[in-house]
């Protein structure tokens, strides 16, 4: 919490419970997920408070926002640069930290500096074969 404080940024005790779920959480919740689990400790919190404390944290580049689920958008805390492989049926998403090559072709990328990239695997989880 001394990291985020360092960079000025407000620490009330409804975003601390937040991060803290959030914090070495690797299931990529939605904010619903966390709406539910901070609720319990902080009964009057709305999910409005919620979803604006995770779109803050976003702006400032402390979670990552994932729209790799249709029906809702789902938060990483990981922000360094890598993968997941997602299941179709249960929307299990996992972390693939490998680089793989994909370069855009030439004819396509005339006006393009390519900064990253972002590879999504879909399949089924071995629980859900």
């Amino acid at each position: 919490m001394e990291r985020y404080r360092e960079k000025g940024f407000k620490l009330t005790p409804q975003r601390i419970a937040i991060m803290k779920f959030l914090e070495g959480n690797k299931n990529h919740p939605s904010a619903e997920d966390i709406y539910l689990y901070v609720r319990k400790t902080f009964p009057t919190m709305s999910f409005a408070t919620v979803y604006n404390n995770l779109e803050t944290l976003r702006e400032k580049g402390h979670i990552s926002s994932l729209s790799i689920d249709p029906e809702r958008r789902r938060y990483d805390p990981d922000t360094s640069s890598h993968h997941h492989l997602i299941c179709l049926k249960c929307k299990m998403v996992v972390d693939v930290h490998a680089d793989f090559k994909v370069n855009v072709p030439e004819e396509q990328n005339t006006a393009f500096e390519v900064l990253g990239s972002h590879i999504e695997f879909y399949g089924t989880c071995p629980e859900c074969k």
